[in-house]
C-alpha cells in the first residue's frame, strides 16, 4: 500500500469529520503555502473548544520523512472508531482498554495536524525523495533561486543564531540553498511555521505539543538549545548576556528548566518510549532534544518558550518524537513505526490524564 498523498490526507480530515460529526471539527488554517495549498488539522474530542485542554500532535514539518502524517490519520482512525463502539485498542502488546480510550476523548481536545508543510511533502513524493524543507522560492547570494526553508529552524526562539549561539554550536544556516537547514530570511517567515503558531495562538487551553519526525528513534523533551540546568534562572535564551556561548556541551551554560517541568517532561517521555518499547521491542532514547544536536528556531522549543517569552500565555510542554530507522521504510516497517506512534501518543495522553499527573 503506497504511502498517502496530501489530497488523501486532506479527503481522510474530511472523511473523519462526516462520519463522526459530534466527534470532530476540521480546522482549516489561515496561511496558504507557497504553492496555494490549504493546511488542514482535525480536532477530535466530546468537546472541543479554544479553552478545552489540549494536546496538539503535528507530522510533515520535513518533507522526506513521510511515516508522521500517515501515523496521525491512522491514530485518528483508530481513535474514533474505537471510542465510538466502545472498544479498547492494542499495538504489540501495548493495550488501551475502552476506559482510556474513554476519558482521552471526553477529558481532552486532541488537534492533529498531520501534514504541515504539504508542498514540500508533494515535491518529496513525486520529485526528490530526500527533500527535507518547504518550496518557497527564494533568492540566493549570488541573484540565483534556491527553494525551501527548513520548518523546524524558523520558530522564533532563539532564531538567529548566528547571535544567539557560539560558532558552529548550532545545526542551522543562513545559506538560502543549503538543501537541509536553511532557517529562513526571518523567525516565522513561512506559511508553515505561522500556522503553527496560529494553532497555539487560537488554543489557549493548549498544555501540550509533540511534534512527530523520524528517524533517530528517539523521544525529546526541552530543551534544543542547550543542555538543561535547573540552578541558575539567569542562564535563559532570554538573556543577551549570553550570547554567543550557547550550544556548546562542555562550557558553563546551561539553558534554564524548572525541576518541576523537567520531571515532568522526563515522566511523559518515558511514558511514551515504555509504550513504543511494548509494540515491537524497539528501545527508543530518551533525553533533552539538545542531546541530539543545539538547534534553533525548533517547533518544540518554541512551544515550551512561548510563556517564558511573553508572560500570561498558558505554558506548553514541547516534545520530538523521531519514530522508527528510516525515513520512508517499506510497508512493514511503515506499519511497525505507525503502531510505535500511536501507542506512544495514547500513552502521552493516558498519562497526561492520570490523577498525578
Amino acid at each position: 500500500m503506497a504511502y498517502l498523498n496530501y489530497d488523501e490526507i486532506v479527503s481522510a480530515v474530511q472523511i473523519f469529520t462526516e462520519r463522526y460529526p459530534a466527534l470532530t471539527t476540521r480546522v482549516s488554517l489561515p496561511n496558504l503555502t507557497a504553492e496555494s495549498r490549504r493546511v488542514e488539522a482535525l480536532a477530535i474530542g466530546k468537546t472541543r473548544s479554544a479553552d478545552q485542554r489540549t494536546a496538539i500532535f503535528v507530522g510533515g514539518v520535513h518533507a522526506r520523512e513521510w511515516v508522521p502524517p500517515d501515523a496521525l490519520i491512522g491514530l485518528a482512525a483508530d481513535l474514533l472508531e474505537a471510542y465510538s463502539s466502545g472498544t479498547g485498542l492494542r499495538y504489540g502488546s501495548a493495550y488501551f482498554d475502552k476506559s482510556t480510550i474513554a476519558s482521552i476523548v471526553d477529558d481532552m481536545q486532541i488537534v492533529i495536524l498531520p501534514c504541515a508543510n504539504p508542498d514540500g511533502r508533494v515535491f518529496s513524493q513525486n520529485v526528490d525523495g530526500d527533500w527535507r524543507k518547504n518550496r518557497r522560492p527564494l533568492v540566493n547570494h549570488q541573484g540565483g533561486v534556491c527553494h525551501g526553508v527548513d520548518i523546524n529552524r524558523n520558530f522564533d526562539v532563539a532564531w538567529d543564531f548566528r547571535l544567539h549561539f557560539a560558532p558552529g554550536g548550532v545545526s542551522a544556516s543562513d545559506d538560502p540553498c543549503h538543501k537541509y537547514l536553511y532557517v529562513g530570511p526571518a523567525a516565522a517567515s513561512e506559511s508553515e511555521t505561522r500556522n503553527i503558531v496560529w494553532l497555539l495562538d487560537s488554543l489557549p487551553g493548549t498544555g501540550w505539543f509533540v511534534d512527530i519526525h523520524s528517524a533517530i528513534p528517539a523521544v525529546f523533551h526541552s530543551w534544543g538549545l542547550d543542555s538543561n540546568q535547573t540552578a541558575d534562572p539567569q542562564q535563559n535564551f532570554l538573556n543577551p548576556a549570553f550570547d554567543g556561548i550557547r550550544g556548546n556541551p562542555d562550557d558553563t551554560y546551561g539553558e534554564f528548566i524548572t525541576e518541576g517541568d523537567l520531571d515532568t517532561v522526563r515522566s511523559l517521555a518515558r511514558a511514551m518510549k515504555d509504550a513504543i518499547t511494548l509494540v515491537a521491542g524497539d528501545d527508543y532514547s530518551v533525553g533533552p532534544a539538545f542531546e541530539l544536536y543545539a538547534t534553533s528556531g525548533a517547533s518544540d522549543d518554541y512551544a515550551y518558550s512561548r510563556h517564558l517569552a511573553r508572560p500570561g500565555l498558558p505554558k506548553v510542554l514541547g516534545f520530538t518524537m523521531e519514530c522508527g530507522h528510516e525515513f520512508q521504510p517499506d510497508d512493514s516497517g511503515r506499519e511497525t513505526n505507525t503502531m510505535e506512534v500511536c501507542a506512544a501518543l495514547l500513552a502521552f495522553c493516558e498519562k497526561v490524564n492520570a490523577p498525578d499527573a
